[in-house]
């Protein structure tokens, strides 16, 4: 983190101490949880006797104000943990989480005051309030957060607040917020009827028909590519037994995000991964180093349990199709086959304007495995990248618990920054699973696995483009490319014939031929942002030809359909 974005949390970390200072003031009965910074500000969670409501917000940002004007210093001080317990033994929470410290077997904690507040804290902070008097920031909101993040604790009362060096970030930031929300996924999913979720369904979408034909075409797509790189589709199932998941290690890793089952005693588990699906796929026989690289790719749903308020639209499911794929290689052949994955990945990736940035994701703190092989497959990585010369960061110890990957992140028209794509390097299975080839020289050796999804989850790539395009999709994407708008019932028998011309050229075509006000069938194919609506009266009629309209720039005048075909098809 550069020298800068470390000020800024430092900053927002000390306003959070600011917030309970003033909570404390004007709620002294609150008991306090967490207040770390977070993107974009902070937040504080409280255990308050009464709930508070938007409207006490002003108030409590009105008493940091003032706290903040008092110019009082954040100063440290370590004490023993008995001393710690002691001094907060009015605030049960602050105990608690001195107690882990304590089963950790640290022997002091570290606390900071300011003014008559005192908070546990590793810090660093501010100097002093009065650096905080010119920073721009604002409480945002109210939100329940469970103690620890577990259900099973008490629900507390969290406070979400904005925080920037200068009031035009702040308002940059409010501004895009703004337009974010109008550019929402699931907003923009039900008005274009893409998709809906339910209740009975939590964490799963129901893909209705315009919706169903993109995430239709993204898979054609796919699967074009696959093939034409020399991948062999797979499909393998979905629930298998729970002692695999245990043997892959998933089970170790995975298992309170999981599904359950049982038949004839037998414990069953939705997969959370495909891949040891395809490891039972290739132990079905013996293999060579002449059959490799095998190549699977498998668009595979898997399932993961997620709590309710964890949920969002496309963005977080419980049900997820990755465009996935495994790849058994030989050692020798890491560097090459990694850079054929990168080449496919910018491949898929082409037709959509999104800025992209590559991670090198490093070994995990919760990793298995010998660390000389982790070693040697972060090095084959890195390799592989500097070879290609391919620009990246690093994640540390953001690897899989299996191996290093390279991840990949969109940038959308908003600037957000969003994870999809991940390319796996494994050496970590086939030894798991005693995967093994015949080598060059008669011998058996263990192949080495790449695990690859490169839009990752379709649903979330499918939100994530939605709202980039705020709906207004590529030609070569929109569910409904060009409508036919009759302007009264004698006009629907041309205004068939000119669909019929668009769908001959595999062209997505539809015709409203409603008995509405052509008004009102303008507005409506407006609404649904349909790229080309074609206007169909006594004079086209007469000259065999269309009146275009454009979505985003509005009448276009007259046009032979032939042009309009071959206009479309050129953008398809």
């Amino acid at each position: 983190m550069d020298e800068k974005n470390n000020n800024i949390e430092t900053i927002r970390h000390s306003l959070s101490h600011v917030l309970a200072a003033a909570v404390l003031e004007l709620y002294p009965d609150a008991k306090l949880g967490i207040g770390p910074a977070i993107d974009n500000g902070f937040y504080y969670d409280f255990d308050f006797a009464k709930d508070l409501i938007p409207e006490d917000l002003p108030k409590i940002e009105k008493k940091m104000h003032e706290i903040i004007k008092k110019d009082t210093m954040f100063e440290k001080e370590e004490l023993d943990i008995d001393s710690a317990i002691k001094l907060f033994s009015n605030q049960p929470y602050k105990v608690e989480l001195i107690t882990d410290l304590k089963s950790e077997k640290e022997d002091k904690v570290s606390t900071y005051k300011t003014g008559e507040f005192i908070d546990l804290c590793k810090g660093p902070h501010a100097a002093n309030t009065l650096e905080l008097e010119n920073i721009a920031f604002e409480l945002d909101k109210i939100a329940g957060a469970y103690w620890k993040g577990d259900e099973k604790n008490k629900m507390l009362q969290r406070i979400y607040a904005l925080a920037f060096g200068t009031k035009d970030e702040l308002e940059k930031y409010l501004e895009q917020r703004k337009e974010a929300k109008k550019r929402d996924h699931r907003k923009i999913g039900k008005e274009l009827e893409l998709f809906s979720f339910h209740e009975e369904g939590p964490g799963m979408p129901f893909w209705h028909p315009k919706g169903l034909l993109m995430f239709d075409i993204l898979v054609d797509r796919w699967r074009k590519i696959q093939k034409e790189h020399g991948y062999r589709e797979v499909r393998l199932p979905i629930l298998l037994d729970v002692e695999l998941w245990k043997r892959s290690g998933h089970f170790d890793h995975y298992k309170d995000g999981m599904f359950f089952t049982e038949n004839e005693g037998k414990k069953l588990a939705l997969r959370p991964m495909d891949c040891p699906g395809a490891i039972l796929y290739y132990q079905e026989k013996l293999h060579s180093y002449q059959e490799m690289p095998i190549r699977l790719s498998e668009l595979g749903t898997v399932y993961r349990k997620e709590q309710s308020g964890e949920l969002h639209g496309l963005m977080r499911v419980q049900s997820i199709t990755q465009d996935d794929a495994h790849i058994f290689i030989t050692e020798e052949m890491i560097e090459e086959e990694i850079i054929k994955v990168i080449k496919i990945m910018e491949e898929i990736y082409q037709p959509f304007d999104l800025e992209r940035k590559v991670y090198l994701s490093t070994r995990p703190d919760d990793a298995m495995g010998d660390i000389k092989i982790w070693q040697k497959a972060e090095n084959a990585l890195q390799s592989a990248l500097d070879k290609n010369k391919i620009k990246y960061n690093i994640k540390e110890k953001d690897g899989a618990f299996y191996g290093p990957k390279i991840d990949i992140e969109v940038k959308d028209s908003l600037g957000r920054s969003w994870q999809t794509g991940t390319i796996q390097l494994d050496f970590f299975m086939p030894e798991r699973f005693e995967l093994e080839y015949v080598a060059k020289d008669g011998n058996k050796k263990r192949p080495v696995m790449i695990h690859r999804a490169l839009m990752g989850s379709l649903e979330r790539f499918i939100g994530i483009i939605t709202e980039h395009y705020a709906g207004v999709f590529p030609i070569w994407l929109a569910p409904i490319q060009v409508i036919v708008l009759p302007i009264s019932d004698k006009h629907v028998a041309y205004a068939k014939q000119v669909a019929e011309t668009f769908k001959n050229k595999k062209i997505r075509v539809e015709i409203d031929d409603r008995t509405e006000s052509i008004g009102k069938k303008i507005r409506e194919a407006e609404m649904q942002k349909i790229p080309y609506m074609l206007i169909v009266g006594d004079k086209e009629v007469e000259s065999k030809k269309v009146s275009v309209r454009e979505y985003g720039s509005g009448d276009k005048g007259q046009k032979e359909i032939k042009y309009l075909v071959e206009q479309v098809s050129e953008q398809d």
